[in-house]
């Protein structure tokens, strides 16, 4: 059977509602996965009829997971009715819509922790409207932490062949330099590699990135890679881990690109989050709109799959049609083949 998914709304004054409406006109989808979405019927409505102007879309109010039919052409929705329609402030941080993006996520959580889905997507929603609504999280990511109840978590951005995770993400530069340590670069070591496993790659090479100009120069230019940073990649090596540096991160990524490594320990989020980007996201100008928005958010070392898009609400393009949907297709594929390696 065809795993099945569950997709959240997103921040609903964002461009969650419009890319997830798009996502689900693309019946090839239905052959990869059951997909249904989390969050308010009424707001992926007004979604289909409003910004991606299509009238003939059917949206079926479900209150179970074994109520969905996911048949192309009708989008199921788990409604949780978080949402009040008169009081949607379009392309604003708005603490109602804030809470609805929360909802939507913690029950999406519930789902899968219940093995009633079999991984979980998510759509944008907005840190700051989180923190207005009263819930004090930098992101998806902690959500899932804090709820899954996991400790030893990290990020992996994907885009094409290049995946990279983090040793940190959510934190000022400076607690990221911080947080530099022997026990945690070896965690994250690990989880690349797991995820590598878990994606068929067979002994996968893991490039781990200085953290410092040049990887330190032998201790030139800051000793957190002589302290920390080889200390913890000895281990993975003493493990049987196929792991290379401390590399310097502007010579790491092109060889990565090229093929010498399967995955990438990044030591911090923009270390990461830079090169990805620069792949996969390219503005056009003339339009004044994003040409692709490509990239896939996978949170590893939790319980159950967390596949995401790569970027925000766009609240400047929210409910405008003009949202690219490529990202939150990139998030279900990648789910739907996470899923099924969980049962292999």
């Amino acid at each position: 059977m065809k795993p099945i998914l569950g997709i959240t709304m997103g921040d609903p004054s964002g461009c969650g509602p419009e890319i997830t409406v798009k996502a689900f006109l693309h019946e090839a989808m239905y052959e990869k996965c059951r997909p249904f979405v989390v969050g308010d019927a009424a707001t992926i409505e007004r979604a289909a009829r409003e910004a991606v102007k299509r009238d003939n879309i059917n949206v079926r109010r479900v209150s179970s997971v074994k109520d969905c039919r996911f048949e192309p052409g009708t989008i199921d929705v788990f409604d949780l009715h978080n949402v009040e329609g008169s009081k949607l402030k379009i392309g604003e941080v708005d603490a109602m819509s804030g809470n609805a993006a929360f909802t939507s996520v913690t029950k999406v959580i519930e789902l899968a922790l219940a093995k009633e889905i079999d991984a979980t997507i998510t759509n944008p929603l907005n840190k700051e409207a989180l923190n207005v609504a009263g819930h004090h999280y930098a992101g998806h990511t902690e959500i899932y932490a804090e709820f899954c109840n996991t400790k030893d978590y990290s990020m992996m951005l994907v885009h094409g062949d290049l995946r990279v995770v983090h040793v940190s993400t959510h934190v000022s530069l400076r607690e990221a330099c911080e947080r530099v340590k022997k026990e945690r670069v070896l965690k994250v070591i690990e989880l690349a590699e797991d995820i590598c496993t878990n994606l068929g790659i067979k002994n996968p090479k893991i490039g781990v990135a200085g953290l410092n100009p040049h990887a330190g120069e032998h201790g030139m230019f800051g000793r957190e890679e002589i302290e920390e940073i080889i200390p913890g990649i000895n281990v993975a090596k003493g493990k049987g881990i196929n792991a290379e540096g401390p590399v310097p991160p502007d010579t790491l990524f092109p060889k990565a690109c090229g093929g010498m490594f399967d995955i990438v320990v990044a030591m911090y989020h923009d270390q990461g989050h830079i090169p990805l980007k620069l792949l996969g996201f390219q503005y056009n100008k003339n339009t004044g709109s994003w040409h692709t928005v490509n990239g896939v958010n996978i949170t590893l070392g939790l319980p159950i799959i967390r596949s995401s898009v790569d970027h925000g609400t766009a609240f400047d393009r929210a409910w405008q049609g003009s949202a690219n949907e490529s990202s939150l297709l990139s998030a279900i594929e990648y789910g739907a083949l996470l899923a099924k390696g969980n049962r292999t």
